[in-house]
């Protein structure tokens, strides 16, 4: 009998031992459990010509940054398939090499082709959906609904998959549909617990919906289940220091930063490791509470070390972070100049609305407020287009605000709070209070 993966879909290995450990190692990945590296190198052992176990890999290097060693695994895996595989199996190979390979486009059509014709394969599916998706980072402006239309065109190919209701209930929230999208979440997050995707997308839910309190219970309880080597262990805590931060509770953000997010204590994958470290001392600081400028110059020299380059424009925009907040005037000159010579060649995605947020954060470090505000205002609609997820963006909405109150424009500022508390009724105020005085 053909051995197949857990959707049904015929593998090239007449191993039975490479088939259920790539079978277990992908669970694990798409759970976003620790266990995956070493579950797929035991896949690749018991069959050293198993194409998808080899690409598979990959992706997992690939989260790490570990960009050699992906590339590496990928062009085996593609000699590999080409000698013995299926049709179903080159194109998952293909589609995983070019998202390996930072090709964005042609993964994303790639990617649409190829789950027009195995809608179930779960891991080419999983590629542009999430934060940090292919969809997320292709600087479209739709890119929320984009992913929902997806999920919305193949649900009925998985029913109650416990992934796939992770990532359909996630798609739901950022799309604006959150009551819909929580249910759905916690639907997948009720049949398989040990998934750190569930549990993150749950967050998300309650963090739109205001849910502050019962976030914060949700993590005390789940997280000692989750290895602290986890891939979203530190941002899962990052979620929780978000909740204090509602509350003003300043030396509870920072301890859980000095806990799990500081650069010197996570284990998170590099993306994580800058943008959660900045955006929770930034929005510290925007807020008006002390943040040792030690921990704004460890993380930095930590974040230029990752990302000494211009790459990503949602790196990116951390990356500003850092150099406003340090006062490296050189750093910030120096990224936004790449910047904005990738954006003159057509070679920036997300667009003009990177310089843009750049250089309102270099004015809000230099507490000129008035020009940030009025460098931020005809941004604002586009700050979707640099990716992530709406919790994450939301910094940017509040350091315009912030900038608004302290430009003396606080009905403006009020405004926007009211508005954010009409679609977030259980939100507290606290956050806003050390800023406004």
């Amino acid at each position: 009998m053909a051995l197949e993966d857990r959707y049904g879909l015929p593998l090239s290995t007449t191993s039975s031992e490479a088939a259920s450990d790539y079978r277990d190692g992908v669970d694990l990945m798409l759970a976003g459990w620790t266990g995956t590296a070493e579950t797929l190198e035991r896949a690749i052992a018991a069959d050293p010509d198993f194409a998808l176990a080899h690409i598979a890999r990959a992706r997992v290097h690939a989260f790490y940054q570990q960009g050699d060693l992906a590339r590496q695994k990928a062009a085996l895996a593609r000699e590999l398939v080409a000698r013995r595989g299926t049709d179903r199996e080159r194109s998952h190979v293909e589609t995983l090499s070019l998202a390996i390979e930072g090709r964005l486009p042609e993964a994303i059509a790639s990617t649409l082709k190829h789950v027009e014709a195995w809608p179930r394969d779960a891991v080419v599916l999983s590629l542009p959906l999430g934060a940090f998706g292919l969809f997320a980072f292709s600087g479209m402006a739709d890119h929320d609904r984009a992913r929902f239309e997806l999920c919305e065109r193949v649900a009925h190919h998985y029913g109650e998959d416990w992934w796939f209701l992770t990532l359909y209930g996630w798609a739901m929230t950022e799309n604006g549909d959150v009551a819909r999208g929580r249910g759905v979440t916690e639907r997948g997050f009720d049949l398989r617990r040990a998934n750190a995707h569930a549990a993150h997308a749950v967050l998300h839910a309650m963090f739109e919906d205001g849910s502050i309190e019962e976030a914060d219970r949700l993590v005390d309880q789940w997280i000692p289940t989750y290895d602290r080597a986890g891939i979203l262990h530190g941002h899962i805590r990052w979620h929780q220091a978000l909740g204090a931060l509602e509350h003003g509770d300043a030396a509870r953000a920072l301890a859980i930063y000095a806990d799990v997010l500081q650069p010197s204590a996570t284990q998170a994958p590099p993306l994580n490791v800058v943008t959660d470290s900045a955006s929770l001392l930034w929005r510290l600081s925007a807020y008006g509470h002390d943040v040792p400028q030690a921990l704004w110059v460890e993380a930095d020299a930590a974040a230029q070390k990752l990302f000494p380059k211009s790459s990503l424009s949602f790196a990116d925009v951390h990356m500003a972070l850092f150099a406003a907040a340090t006062q490296n005037r050189d750093a910030l000159t120096a990224r936004l100049a790449v910047i904005e010579q990738r954006l003159a060649e057509g070679k920036l995605p997300a667009g003009s609305v990177v310089p843009a947020i750049c250089r309102a954060l270099a004015a809000f470090a230099d507490e000129d407020y008035r020009a940030c505000v009025q460098t931020l205002a005809p941004a604002l609609g586009e700050v979707v287009r640099i990716g992530g997820s709406h919790a994450q963006r939301e910094l940017i909405e509040d350091t315009y605000i912030v900038a608004l109150m302290r430009s003396g424009e606080v009905p403006r500022a009020r405004a926007l709070l009211d508005a954010r508390l009409h679609r977030r009724p259980s939100l507290r105020d606290t956050r806003w209070q050390a800023a406004m005085a």
